[in-house]
């Protein structure tokens, strides 16, 4: 049963966005720098010998030009360092700063209360079934057969 008619992924869109916006809220009442929720997104998927803005552009799915610009505000808040990647003369790897370290150990603090807190709102097995299926491996994503078209009038091509 159903209680709302958002689909699942809408529904995980939403409670990223909740742990997101909790997050920010408390590290700004920490005055940790200010951060973006694309910045959290890059700096939570950062290798710890460091990682490129390709990298992190497809691990966080959004564009190179929005990576950099991610990664440039943070190196600008004094969290991330840019070093030369030894395996690539024209590379670069973005590595967290002690400052960056520190930040970034914080925020996992936030996001453990966080959950405990979502524990309180909805309970504690909730928030177990929930991780656990989240833990569990998916697989690759399939590439389903198209729908039938439920009465759609058919898409016309150009000919």
């Amino acid at each position: 049963m159903h209680v709302t008619d958002r689909s699942l992924p809408q529904l995980l869109t939403e409670a990223r966005r909740w742990f997101e916006e909790a997050l920010l809220a408390s590290l700004e009442e920490a005055e940790v720098a200010p951060v973006s929720p694309t910045q959290v997104q890059l700096f939570a998927v950062l290798d710890l010998e460091g990682t490129t803005v390709s990298e992190l552009a497809r691990r966080t799915g959004v564009t190179r030009q929005t990576a950099h610009q991610a990664v440039h505000g943070l190196v600008a808040a004094g969290l991330l360092e840019q070093t030369p990647d030894p395996a690539s003369g024209r590379q670069r790897l973005i590595r967290r700063t002690p400052q960056g370290e520190r930040a970034h150990r914080q925020a996992g603090v936030v996001l453990e209360r966080l959950e405990d807190e979502l524990a309180e709102r909805i309970g504690r097995p909730a928030v177990d079934a929930l991780r656990t299926a989240l833990e569990m491996p998916w697989g690759a994503p399939p590439v389903l057969p198209s729908p039938p078209d439920k009465g759609l009038p058919p898409t016309r091509t150009r000919g």
